[in-house]
Parts: structure tokens; sequence; C-alpha cells
């Protein structure tokens, strides 16, 4: 018990003073990873894109069933919005 009490007083003399407000900067490396992570996220936002396209061919090609006619006159539907012909619960 006394071991720990002398540890606590010796340590409590030599804490370092907290560091100035222009002394903490990120560096090269934070700017290193913050450049890493936009590239990344560009890269998935061009991968993203390119999956779109494939999957809309996939779509006009009939791959996931028959393919429906688009029209562009009626409002695109959300989806849980009460659409002509759903059902609900009840029915």
């Amino acid at each position: 018990m006394q071991t720990v009490a002398l540890v606590a007083l010796v340590s409590a003399g030599q804490q370092d003073p907290a560091p100035e407000a222009d002394d903490v900067t990120a560096g090269p490396w934070g700017l290193l990873v913050f450049l890493l992570l936009i590239a990344a996220t560009v890269v998935l936002m061009f991968s993203f894109v390119k999956q779109l396209r494939k999957t809309e061919r996939a779509r006009k090609a009939g791959v996931f069933g028959p393919v429906e006619p688009e029209d562009d006159d009626q409002p695109p539907v959300t989806p849980g919005a009460d659409a002509p012909g759903s059902r609900t619960p009840s029915d």
C-alpha cells in the first residue's frame, strides 16, 4: 500500500503540461488518410454507377423476369404508398 502511495506522489509531480492548440496538428499522416478516404469514396461511387448500369441493362434484357413497359406519364411509385391494385393486410 505504501508503494502505491509513493508512486502516486512521484508521478503527480512529473505530469506533462497540456499542449497548446498550435502544437497539436494532424500532420502529413492525417492528410494522407484524408486523401485516401476521398479516393476510396470516388472509386466506390464509380463502381456503384457501373453496377447500376449493368443492372439496368440486365433488367431490359429480361434477366429479372418480364419487362414492364415504362410509362413516363405516371409519377414514380414510392415503396409503401397505396398504389392502384395494391392489397392491404385487411384484404
